[in-house]
């Protein structure tokens, strides 16, 4: 099976959406200001009809560049990303540096994997990174072309690690913390069981990544010091105070995230900042400068544009108002059901609600106030909820094409939609199944 171009996919998600708003009844849910999480929450039990709000085809085409706009910080980000990145590239120093790199694992080239999925997946772990890995995308393709590994394998020890390690995350703020404060659960309950899941869910990621690596590999062309680029193995002097800047910027990135709020705005400030840094200590003057940012923009065009796009498709479920009458009816059935069977409904019924919903955040001030009421009548615990709703919200973020930051880390890096599937659909099960054994889990201890 093969895929139509991405924007022939998301365009056409985008109409389906607008012929939903013509057949799915529009409803509503009255919402409130939480204090707790300062966002608009829903609240139980008010679900009602409300007008038809039908979305012609031609407002669903302007809700392309409405789209754009609403995700204009980090169609944005990711622009000035690609340039700060291309400066750095064109000073030499990231290509030096992968050079000494390959030249160190000779015959251990199977290493990078694992380190850098653990890398990846810990910020996944701790800030949700996805649209923020696309910075690493010329290093880790130049990183796996050295080695003799797909493009896709870059995907997946950035992206894939990522998404894995923020839904089993015992502390992600934008998913799990979220949803505790929703459902009134102290902030970081239930961390030892959500890292007891968190190791294997890791394990089979790598396990996956490194078994799909050594059935794809080809044998680079061998490499020796000074073929690549002016300087050799070792980095000179001006490479060392680059990487500095470079690593400096990603600790002010984590700090930020953690402890100042920090957002796509200030985000994408301190990687423009890096760039201009760079050229400055690159010696490309303030020209060269400039041109290598232009360079950047282009190379990242298409992939901060997909994000707008995929943005889209939320935007006309929005104006139709079927979002929650899609929520409203995924959840209903689940209420007559035995526990077990619920807490494992409510993980696939999350799994289709992120379709529409391509927010992890939104979508828990969407569904959990209408699913704790619920779970309290069942008598499953609430914390069980969570955990339904982060593993399968958080888990589907693999394969839906509303999550524009997937579709824009395919794009930049060449992989195509039914390539990732492929590789995707049978560890996605895996990890579904963990997610589901670690709920029964949870029921049988009183998690």
């Amino acid at each position: 099976m093969r895929f139509p171009h991405p924007l022939v996919l998301l365009v056409g998600c985008i109409l389906i959406a607008a012929a939903l708003s013509h057949v799915v009844p529009a409803g509503r849910f009255e919402r409130r200001e939480d204090p707790a999480t300062g966002r608009s929450v829903v609240v139980a039990g008010t679900y009602q009809r409300v007008a038809p709000a039908p979305v012609g085809a031609f407002q669903a085409i302007v809700a392309i560049p409405r789209g754009m706009a609403d995700a204009s910080a980090v169609v944005f980000y990711v622009f000035l990303v690609g340039g700060a990145f291309a400066v750095v590239e064109k000073t030499g120093a990231s290509t030096r540096l992968i050079q000494r790199l390959v030249l160190r694992l000779a015959r251990r080239e199977a290493l990078v994997i694992p380190l850098a999925s653990l890398a990846f997946g810990l910020g996944g772990v701790l800030i949700q990174m996805q649209e923020e890995l696309i910075a690493f995308v010329p290093v880790l393709l130049l990183l796996t072309r050295r080695l003799g590994f797909n493009p896709l394998v870059a995907c997946a020890v950035s992206l894939g690690a990522a998404v894995v390690g923020a839904a089993f995350s015992p502390v992600n703020p934008f998913q799990v913390v979220i949803a505790q404060k929703v459902a009134e659960l102290p902030p970081q309950s239930g961390m030892g069981f959500r890292l007891m899941l968190l190791v294997p869910a890791m394990v089979l990621w790598i396990w996956a990544t490194m078994r799909y690596a050594a059935r794809t590999r080809v044998v680079p062309d061998p490499l020796t010091p000074g073929s690549e680029v002016p300087g050799g193995e070792g980095l000179t002097p001006q490479d060392t105070w680059i990487l500095s800047i470079v690593g400096m910027t990603f600790a002010l990135f984590i700090i930020g995230a953690q402890r100042w709020g920090w957002d796509f705005d200030q985000f994408s400030a301190l990687f423009f900042l890096m760039g201009v840094a760079a050229g400055l200590f690159g010696r490309l003057g303030i020209g060269g400068t400039a041109e290598a940012f232009v360079d950047g923009f282009k190379s990242l065009a298409f992939a901060a544009l997909l994000i707008g796009f995929a943005r889209g498709i939320f935007v006309v479920l929005n104006d139709g108002q079927i979002i929650d009458t899609v929520v409203q009816g995924v959840f209903a059935p689940i209420a007559g059901l035995p526990v077990a069977l619920s807490a494992l409904g409510m993980m696939v019924m999350q799994t289709l609600v992120h379709f529409p919903v391509p927010s992890t955040s939104g979508q828990a001030v969407l569904t959990m106030p209408v699913l704790v009421p619920l779970s309290d009548l069942l008598g499953l615990s609430r914390q069980v909820t969570v955990l339904a709703y982060q593993y399968g919200a958080g888990l589907c973020e693999l394969l839906t094409p509303t999550n524009g930051a997937l579709m824009a880390m395919l794009a930049a890096t060449g992989v195509r939609i039914e390539e990732w599937l492929r590789f995707t659909l049978r560890v996605w099960g895996m990890l579904m199944l963990l997610g589901a054994a670690g709920l029964l889990l949870a029921i049988a201890t009183g998690v």
